[in-house]
């Protein structure tokens, strides 16, 4: 139950909020580098005081609070950054809210949450916190708040769905490619993620694209990377088996394609970012004829470069498909075009009229869409998704 704290990720829009962006802005961001040296403290600091005065709200978040106070300070960051991008943000918010249903979050809780907020940042601001920050935060996290309340209350499907373990299978040293079959009918669409969490890591969730459009006998197929650190990724790699009950929450993500569109398509993926662009690639292959798709695969080093014979046979069955594969730190691999893959779609192309998808980690991520920037196409024409 991050209800207000990760919220914070979406940033503000519309409405009231709408007309102060540019002021709220400014003192959103003065008053973050009154405590920006002291974050962690600042995290600690909003879930001992969101505990101690709300102990019934203990339950929902995990045993081990380490990851979850990075996450806290994470979404207070981008927040910040963000605050003047409202692009797709009141839907985001929504999606949000209905995702966190699976907390079992109720109203009441995002004041409690927001008290604690405002409380944490005022005491490690000290003498120069004013009341314009107060109300500043304040008035955000009431419009995020909101949103948020709005999107679960117009949702009609269960919180998070029950799904068996059918298959599971180790693509590399930290790589996991499982599959699992929900106990309901999960309706969503090729390139949105969903949360999970398993049994082995208790009140952890973390969220994890799809790699196939929706199926006749509805099972979703996963790709999970084992990151340093990770709790719940290193479980699904190394613990997870057939057999095992996950929880998944609501779908969410607006990575999807746009049927309307008569662009010709670009996918870029980074590691384990080819899952999205495999329920892309999965849902085309039903219907497409007119449209090519050209996906650049990016990796690091070669044994990063699993499902590979899955992949060529899909290029040699789709004639509108083209793959090309981009290893940077592995100069010695003969198979593959060597360089960031950002850098290698530049020298490819031209651009001009082509529907962008991208996902990966938030590095990759970020640089594609800055070369993309470089290259003039339109932010309208790029979608994408970034995970750890």
């Amino acid at each position: 139950m991050e209800a207000g704290a990760a919220a914070l990720v979406a940033a503000p829009a519309g409405g009231a909020v709408n007309g102060m962006r540019s002021n709220l802005s400014t003192l959103l961001k003065e008053s973050w580098t009154l405590v920006e040296d002291r974050q962690d403290k600042v995290a600690g600091y909003f879930y001992a005081r969101l505990f101690l005065s709300y102990p019934h709200l203990r339950h929902m978040f995990p045993v081990q609070m380490d990851t979850q106070r990075a996450r806290l300070l994470g979404a207070i960051v981008t927040a910040i950054q963000h605050f003047d991008d409202p692009e797709r943000a009141d839907e985001y918010l929504r999606a949000l809210g209905r995702d966190h249903r699976k907390f079992d979050v109720q109203p009441e809780h995002y004041t409690m949450v927001k008290s604690a907020l405002v409380d944490a940042l005022r005491q490690y601001a000290g003498e120069h916190w004013r009341l314009e920050y107060e109300q500043a935060w304040g008035d955000v996290y009431d419009h995020i708040a909101k949103r948020m309340m709005a999107g679960a209350e117009e949702e009609e499907g269960p919180p998070f769905w029950y799904a068996d373990v059918v298959s599971h299978e180790r693509r590399g040293p930290d790589v996991a490619v499982f599959t699992c079959r929900p106990l309901e009918p999960m309706p969503f669409r090729a390139g949105q993620y969903v949360s999970i969490e398993c049994v082995y890591q208790p009140r952890l969730w973390r969220t994890y694209s799809m790699a196939n459009a929706p199926r006749d006998d509805g099972t979703l197929e996963f790709h999970i990377r084992a990151v340093r650190g990770g709790q719940v990724s290193g479980a699904l790699v190394r613990r997870l088996k057939k057999g095992d009950l996950l929880k998944i929450a609501a779908p969410m993500g607006a990575m999807t394609l746009d049927r309307d569109s008569r662009r010709d398509i670009v996918c870029v993926a980074g590691g384990t970012g080819l899952a999205p662009v495999k329920a892309l690639i999965d849902e085309l292959s039903r219907y497409n004829r007119t449209r090519f798709v050209h996906l650049f695969r990016g990796v690091r080093r070669r044994e990063d470069l699993y499902d590979g014979e899955e992949l060529d046979d899909l290029a040699a069955r789709h004639a509108w498909l083209t793959l090309t594969r981009t290893v940077s730190d592995d100069p010695a691999y003969p198979d593959a075009v060597h360089g960031d893959v950002e850098d290698v779609l530049a020298d490819h192309g031209p651009w001009d009229d082509h529907d962008f998808y991208v996902a990966g980690s938030p590095t990759m991520v970020t640089s594609t869409l800055t070369t993309l920037n470089r290259l003039q196409v339109p932010t309208t024409r790029i979608k994408y998704d970034a995970f750890n």
